[in-house]
């Protein structure tokens, strides 16, 4: 059978900008096609931005490569238009255990509150996400949203021009040139286009290997459908093991192989299939699907912002696998930025606001970074006394429960809640600290439905059990209200996880789905001024 990353998606064709007597100037051009490039690209054109994508490639990604989206990068792809195919395709789970040598120590359920939409995290491989967010710029497409995809289009030279950025284009057809107001680069880890540009990366590589096999094989109750992490287990001694399962009977299973080794040897089937059967068991059918050895880094470019060059997902920051922190905040960099940007373009907004997407997200990367290297520093000890530890932490967390936080098998990804933000406005302490400002929208049942479904794409005011105008303006921005009601609840998730022991709540909310700000009753000046502070300028208008 064909996979989907055999067959071309999105394959050459010669465009009108290669024959035009002059070099097209375009509103926004991102390059890279992986996950990040088609979020920020799906959300612009969806606003009305037009777009251009250009990639080097003609297909998805080979491999599963990224397996783990989160609750929150769910939501997102939920505002996109295609949550509900990558959920119906992926297998969903909120549970993990943790093993040392060959007991398990404990067991965690990363979603034990009911009243969500989405789960924890589904696994799915990094094709099929992909592949639905391509079939989705085709759904676009297909409603004359302006949106295109040239496959086999290699920016080859990009330039900043003080006015927007000029690129050269490598075709099969030969080299073009386009001009861009906005560039947004999500070329991975190893940018060209920040190569180009001078641009580096700061930060730690970490000295060690892990094996990365995609398996294909039968269900069984040995493997029940959870994450399950081993700290020094009989089949991989004095190293770590993972395992996950994915769809279409594929398992992902990650040992660590340490730093002196032939990563070529270590590849090959006959090095990797004795260790997957010391880790499966002799009796164990199974076939290889992918095979991959990686050293991984924890780093991030200074800034993410250059002039009209925006970087974004693993060309502005990598963290290594453990946490599902890289895919997951790539789609988070989209989400933050493209309702920015759309901003800047129609004027709405001073183009400085484009540097609150570079605060809010190096805070992201460097929550990301942190938490992804101490996972690191727990798995992979660096000394003898930092081994001794992290067993003695193992052996206590069996049965001391308060012990078990400081276990780290990889802190899984979170939205980073953005403290401190030059966007923030006003807080009322009274309300749960959970739905602060700066913080992603909680979901929660709402007549028949889910909040999260009824919030993002635009500014909103949420109003429970408040008075509230329906509408309010300002600068031609529209914010529309919301109104719910909890009268007659003494609990339940909304009450819970918006107004707390509060008896109101009007909440800002941003296009992301972010709070802006958040007061227990409405004071229309209040709300012009944190609307004005949210884009990046100060309130005027009626």
């Amino acid at each position: 059978m064909t996979k989907v990353f055999e067959t071309p998606l999105y394959p050459y064709s010669r465009s009108p900008d290669q024959d035009a007597a002059e070099a097209v100037r375009h509103p926004v051009v991102v390059v890279g096609a992986g996950p990040v490039g088609l979020a920020v690209a799906i959300d612009l054109a969806g606003q009305g931005v037009p777009v251009i994508v250009l990639d080097d490639n003609d297909r998805v990604s080979f491999g599963s490569r990224a397996i783990c989206f989160s609750k929150r990068t769910l939501e997102i792809l939920d505002r996109l238009g295609c949550g509900d195919a990558l959920v119906d395709k992926g297998v969903q789970w909120n549970l993990g255990r943790v093993y040392f040598d060959e007991r398990q120590v404990f067991e965690f359920n990363l979603l034990p509150e009911n009243g969500h939409k989405r789960p924890a995290f589904i696994n799915l491989q990094q094709y099929y996400l992909e592949q639905h967010l391509i079939e989705r710029v085709r759904a676009l497409q297909a409603n004359g949203t302006p949106i295109e995809l040239r496959g086999k289009n290699r920016a080859t030279t990009v330039a900043e021009t003080g006015k927007g950025v000029r690129l050269t284009v490598e075709t099969p057809d030969g080299p073009y040139v386009l001009f861009a107001d906005w560039l947004v680069a999500c070329d991975g880890a190893g940018s060209p286009t920040r190569k180009q540009l001078g641009l580096d990366f700061v930060g730690r590589v970490f000295e060690d290997n892990f094996l990365i096999a995609d398996i294909v094989m039968e269900d069984s109750p040995s493997f029940p459908v959870e994450r399950r992490f081993w700290f020094d287990p009989p089949f991989n001694r004095g190293q770590s093991a993972l395992l996950h399962k994915q769809p279409d009977n594929v398992w992902r299973v990650d040992l660590q192989l340490g730093w002196d080794i032939d990563k070529q040897e270590e590849a090959k089937p006959e090095k990797v299939i004795p260790r997957l059967k010391a880790f499966l068991g002799e009796e164990a059918r199974f076939e290889l699907d992918w095979v991959s050895i990686y050293t991984f880094q924890c780093r991030r470019m200074e800034k993410f912002r250059h002039g009209h060059v925006v970087f974004a997902g693993d060309s502005a920051h990598q963290v290594s696998p453990f946490g599902a922190r890289g895919a997951n905040s790539g789609i988070q960099d989209a989400d933050n930025l493209a309702w920015k940007l759309k901003l800047v373009i129609q004027g709405r907004a001073p183009e400085h606001l484009l540097d609150s997407y570079n605060e809010e997200r190096v805070q992201a990367a460097d929550e990301n970074i942190l938490h992804s290297s101490r996972s690191t520093d727990f798995i992979t000890p660096k000394s003898e006394m930092s081994r001794l530890f992290r067993d003695a932490v193992l052996d206590l967390s069996e049965h001391y429960p308060a012990t078990r936080p400081m276990v780290n098998s990889g802190r899984l990804s979170l939205p980073t809640i953005y403290d401190g933000s030059p966007l923030n406005g006003p807080d009322c302490t009274a309300l749960p600290e959970r739905t602060r400002p700066g913080a992603a929208a909680a979901d929660a049942p709402v007549e028949g439905s889910w909040l999260l479904d009824r919030l993002g794409g635009r500014f909103q005011l949420l109003t429970i059990d408040a008075q509230a105008p329906e509408r309010l303006e300002l600068d031609g921005i529209v914010v529309e209200r919301i109104a719910l009601s909890v009268r007659g609840e003494t609990s339940g998730p909304l009450r819970e996880r918006w107004l707390g022991r509060a008896d109101s709540v009007v909440a800002l909310l941003r296009p992301d789905q972010h709070v802006a700000a958040r007061w227990e009753s409405y004071d229309e000046k209040a709300v012009r001024a944190a609307l004005g502070r949210a884009i990046g300028r100060e309130a005027r208008g009626t």
